[in-house]
């Protein structure tokens, strides 16, 4: 069964903390850090309404922020035992629609240099590369993809 992508509530914030944890803690020990997207305040993202959920429970998000010229994917997450079931795709395929929606020509993320697996995804699905630098202690692949592109899916 496919699951709905649908606006996250004020109940699913419990949901959202535990499938980014249970996508990013295995990364702790590789890149010698928490990342960042275990800090984030799930809370303060659910209530400004950035993101968005698949599953009842959680078993997959999207952290979104709106910015002029673009829609900037701040987090993806899919919990472990739901990955290698195309719900990923199906999430950067909404960000894509969503941003088409909003009018936005391109859709931006990063990832860790350290998380070589989420390279190989980005760029299977045609994020390019447009720098790698230091913030901070993260060592950190800006990606972004132009929306003249095929929808995904």
């Amino acid at each position: 069964m496919t699951q709905e992508i649908r606006r996250a509530t004020g109940l699913d914030v419990p949901g959202v903390k535990a499938v980014t944890d249970a996508a990013y803690h295995h990364y702790i020990e590789r890149i010698g850090l928490v990342p960042a997207p275990m800090e984030a305040d799930h809370a303060a993202d659910v209530a400004a309404g950035r993101v968005f959920v698949a599953g009842d429970p959680v078993v997959g998000l999207v952290v979104l922020r709106t910015k002029a010229d673009h829609l900037y994917l701040d987090n993806i997450a899919v919990h472990p035992d739901a990955q290698g079931t195309g719900l990923g795709g199906r999430l950067l395929g909404f960000v894509e629609s969503r941003a088409r929606e909003l009018g936005l020509p391109e859709v931006r993320l990063l990832t860790n240099a350290m998380m070589w697996e989420n390279q190989k995804i980005y760029e299977r699905y045609g994020y390019e590369v447009v720098e790698r630098r230091l913030d901070g202690p993260y060592d950190r692949i800006h990606y972004r993809k132009v929306l003249n592109s095929p929808p995904i899916g």
